[in-house]
């Protein structure tokens, strides 16, 4: 019998209230949870679980040279199926086909209801 794994999410955000939260949320919709603060840092743990990876929740505007629409385009371009969610205080920018945008402030049902999705 093989183990069976949680599904696991990447959050990226550069504030920490904000990424413990969304952290926290999907823990409690059962979850694993990688939290990073930049895109690069996602990447790599991208590329670390593959196809193991359920879900990236990631604000536009990170730490570091990327921004979330350009690893939500990388991520997306790598696993076309993979469950990207941007989130963003402004205005919903250009999003690679199959991303979701959700609007800030949004409400932690927001976020359990996107991680129900996909379970």
């Amino acid at each position: 019998m093989q183990p069976t794994h949680k599904p696991l999410a990447i959050v990226v955000e550069d504030n920490d209230l904000l990424r413990d939260l969304v952290a926290v949320l999907l823990e409690e919709s059962e979850m694993e949870v990688v939290a990073c603060d930049s895109a690069e840092a996602a990447l790599t743990a991208l590329d670390r679980y593959g196809s193991r990876v359920n879900m990236i929740f990631t604000d536009v505007n990170l730490a570091g040279m990327l921004t979330g629409v350009e690893l939500a385009a990388i991520a997306k371009q790598r696993f076309p199926d993979l469950c990207v969610l941007v989130t963003s205080g402004k205005q919903a920018p250009p999003l690679p086909a199959g991303t979701r945008f959700l609007a800030k402030p949004w409400m932690p049902l927001d976020v359990l209801r996107e991680a129900e999705r996909i379970r």
